[in-house]
Formats: structure tokens, C-alpha cells, sequence
């Protein structure tokens, strides 16, 4: 049972520009999308941070956006709270100057909005499977200033990627490592080289704070010229605290999914729809078959497909169809004979021909999947077009993204390949991993 969860405040860093999650986060070639708005299993990511917040006892959410068209976004789809049965209040724009960093943005809005008591600040491009409670009790057990939420990790996992925490013989942090390599880590952690024991704590990303305590500290003059500086959390907030003897510890959480790229957006997405979260897993509810596991909506399960005039449940039944393990599919969904889905996540209104094969894969609201087209580790926007069809088959994998209304034509061959949106892309095959097409002029330059 939540306990004392009421006096506990969300603040969500929703301020940033989502560049390395390109296409994802883009509408049109030179119109980002907020990464809060990136769709994920039926729901925005901040939908799914309000949520599952709320379910844990938070009531009061206060949002750092930056800019016109981020925080009109945001406020398009959470409003102030209503339909989540939450208060949402936002950062004034008059202060966005100000949100320079994560850091910043928290020390100077935590000020505005004169909070005192304890807050989870959470960013919006990761998910999280933790208790608020135990983070809460460790916290305030231990009267710390900062409670740093941390994921345990093998040092091959960690090194150049995530930041990791040093800490003394009594639990508290002693100095922050950002993205160390592995000789580095050696060179900190000894015994990790020579015993097969827990992972190395490594910041998550999520701090639970005593805001009025951090607000003390952050009009010392140094901290408040830092402020108006860049300040990050990992980097230069969490480092200068505990340079200065700040009391911040971390507590170990279950699981993290970062959703700041297109390889770890679809890992994430993933590991989610095989359960590996299961607080998301209880709030996308009933699942429609328990084994195989999967999500279909009721309308999708009567539409009828052009061809044979079945519904997909008819094909489901008969075999036709296979729906594999870790399949959501939404409303009004049109779905072939011969298709074959397993990890797919699958948004309102699309349209996927027969033969169609599709597994770890994202495909957006109206997109279309032509026949026999194969996506393994791919996204695939909102009213996308992957043509295909039997003998001149289209293949997508190795983390490939297209972009919102992209366009495909049959025959195409992409691997680790980054589409952006609108773009009409004619058969292209021996692209090599890693490029992005982000006009007209880059897909001219790989046209035989």
C-alpha cells in the first residue's frame, strides 16, 4: 500500500530537443517533435511518466518545457492533468532562458514555483520500473539532499555510455564518473575486474530531492553563477554537490529504458511488450491471449481485410495469421493473410498487406506495409509507406527508422538507415549503415 506518496511532487524535464532520436522526433525535416511526444505502446512517453507516477501516489506535476512549439505540444496532450486525474502546472517562458541544462532548469524552476518538500525529478525520453516507496523511505531514512536512482551494470555495459558513481564505505557518493572507458573503470573499480558480483551503480537519470534544502545550496554564489551557466545534472550538478559535501546516495532500481535513440527506443519498446516492465505491462491491461501474449483491440479483431473479406480474428483462429509473442495492435488495424508479427507494436489504422513480417518493430498510425515486406528492428512512422510486393520484396532491419510520411518504394534493401520524413525514396539497395537521408539531394546521391 502507498504510504505518505501525497507530499512527493513530479517534475518532468521535458525541455529537450531529441536530436540523437532523429526521425522519431521529427515531424517534417525542420519540425521537431518533443521527445515527450514520442509514441510508445498506444500513449505519448509523458503520458506513460504521468501514469505510472500516479499509480504510484503522485498527484502534483510540474513540467520544465522550453520554447513555443515543445510546450505547446506537451500542453496538447496533457492539458493540466484532467483526464490523467493529476494537477500539471508548467515553467513560465519568461524563465526559458534560464533552463540551460537539466541542472539548471531544475535548481531555477524549483525556485519559481517555491517547492519545499520532497520531489522526483524525472526526465522524458527514459522509462522506469521502481517503488516510489522504497526510494522514498531510503531517502528520508538516510536525510539525504539527493537520492540518485541507479541500475546496476557490467563494466563493458557502462563504459563510454552511461556516467557511474563512486561511493565510500558507508553508501554515500564520493565522486561521479561520466562515461568513463573500461580502462578508466579498472583503474576506479579493482575488484570488478576479479569477482563476479553486483553491477556498478550507474545514474539513471531520476533524483529524488529535498527541495528546500537544494534551494539553500543553490544560492551559494558559486552554484548560482554555475546556474546560469550550462549545468547538467550528471555532469557538473551531482559532481559540484558532492565536491562541497552535499549528503547524496543512490538506491538501486530495477530496471531503466532509454528512448534517446533509435536503436535504444526500439530495445526499450521491446523489452516492454516481453514484460520486462511490470508496471507498464498492468496499465496496458488485459491482455486479448495469454499465450502467446498480446494486445489486440477489439475493433481490429472485426475488421475485415479487402482481399478475403475475413476478419483478423477469423485468420487468427484458422492460422492465417500469426500473432506471435509481445503484439500490440490498436484500433481499426487492417491485417493480411499470410502476416506475421511477434514484438511488434503495431498504432491505430494500419494497414499491413499479406505476407507482411514483422518482428522487434515499431509501425506508426496509418502507416501502410506493403505485401511480403520483411521489418526486423525498425521503426516505422506515422502514414508511412513501405511498398513491397511478392518477387521485388522490401527489407528493413539492423535499426533502420523512416520518418513520418516517408515513402518507400518495392525492392528496397536498408540497413541502420535513418529516413526522414516526407522523403519519396525510390529501390535502394547497399546504402551503408549509418546514413541518414535526410532530402531529396541525399537519396539522389545513392540512386544508381
Amino acid at each position: 500500500m502507498v504510504r505518505d506518496v501525497q507530499e512527493t511532487v513530479g517534475i518532468i524535464l521535458a525541455g529537450g530537443r531529441g536530436e540523437r532520436a532523429k526521425p522519431i522526433t521529427l515531424e517534417s525535416a525542420d519540425h521537431i517533435r518533443s521527445k515527450a511526444l514520442i509514441p510508445l505502446a498506444g500513449r505519448r512517453l509523458i503520458e506513460w511518466v504521468v501514469d505510472a507516477c500516479r499509480e504510484q501516489g503522485i498527484r502534483r506535476f510540474f513540467v520544465v518545457a522550453q520554447g513555443l512549439e515543445n510546450r505547446g505540444q506537451i500542453k496538447a496532450v496533457l492539458g493540466h492533468g484532467e483526464r490523467h486525474g493529476v494537477e500539471v502546472r508548467y515553467s513560465r517562458p519568461r524563465f526559458d532562458r534560464y533552463n540551460v541544462g537539466s541542472g539548471a532548469a531544475t535548481l531555477h524552476n524549483v525556485e519559481q514555483w517555491d517547492l519545499q518538500g520532497d520531489a522526483l525529478v524525472l526526465p522524458v525520453d527514459s522509462l522506469f520500473d521502481f517503488s516510489l516507496q522504497e526510494m522514498l523511505d531510503s531517502h528520508r531514512e538516510r536525510r539525504a539532499l539527493v537520492t540518485v536512482a541507479a541500475v546496476e551494470r557490467e563494466p563493458e555495459e557502462i563504459a563510454g555510455k552511461y556516467g557511474v558513481m563512486v561511493t565510500g564505505s558507508d553508501g554515500w557518493v564520493t565522486s561521479f564518473e561520466e562515461k568513463p572507458d573500461l580502462a578508466r573503470m579498472r583503474e576506479i573499480f579493482p575488484e570488478s575486474a576479479r569477482t563476479a558480483g553486483p553491477g556498478l551503480p550507474t545514474n539513471a537519470g531520476m533524483y529524488l530531492i529535498d527541495c528546500g534544502r537544494l534551494r539553500a545550496v543553490a544560492r551559494r554564489p558559486p552554484l548560482l553563477r554555475l546556474a546560469h551557466q550550462r549545468l547538467d545534472w550528471g555532469g557538473d550538478l551531482l559532481p559540484w554537490l558532492v565536491k562541497h559535501g552535499a549528503p547524496v546516495t543512490f538506491h538501486s532500481i530495477r530496471s531503466l529504458g532509454d528512448l534517446g535513440n533509435v536503436q535504444d527506443y526500439l530495445d526499450t519498446l521491446t523489452d516492454v511488450l516481453a514484460g520486462r516492465y511490470p508496471q507498464i505491462s498492468r496499465m496496458l491491461g488485459e491482455p486479448t491471449s495469454e499465450r502467446p501474449r498480446y494486445w489486440i483491440h477489439e475493433s481490429s479483431l472485426r475488421t475485415t481485410d479487402d482481399l478475403t473479406g475475413t476478419t483478423l480474428a477469423q485468420k487468427i483462429a484458422e492460422g492465417s495469421v500469426h500473432i506471435g509473442e509481445g503484439v500490440r495492435i490498436g484500433r481499426h488495424v487492417t491485417i493480411g493473410e499470410g502476416v506475421s508479427l511477434a514484438y511488434c507494436d503495431i498504432g491505430d489504422g494500419a494497414d499491413l498487406r499479406e505476407g507482411a513480417r514483422l518482428e522487434r518493430t515499431f509501425c506508426g498510425d496509418a502507416a501502410m506495409i506493403g505485401p511480403c515486406a520483411w521489418a526486423t528492428d525498425a521503426y516505422i512512422g506515422p502514414m508511412a509507406e513501405v511498398q513491397s510486393e511478392a518477387g521485388l520484396t522490401t527489407r528493413l532491419n539492423r535499426y533502420t527508422a523512416v520518418g513520418d510520411g516517408a515513402r518507400l518504394s518495392a525492392g528496397s534493401r536498408l540497413e541502420g538507415v535513418r529516413v526522414y520524413p516526407r522523403l519519396a525514396v525510390p529501390s535502394l539497395d547497399h546504402v551503408p549503415v549509418g546514413t541518414e537521408l535526410t532530402s531529396s539531394n541525399d537519396v539522389l546521391r545513392w540512386v544508381s
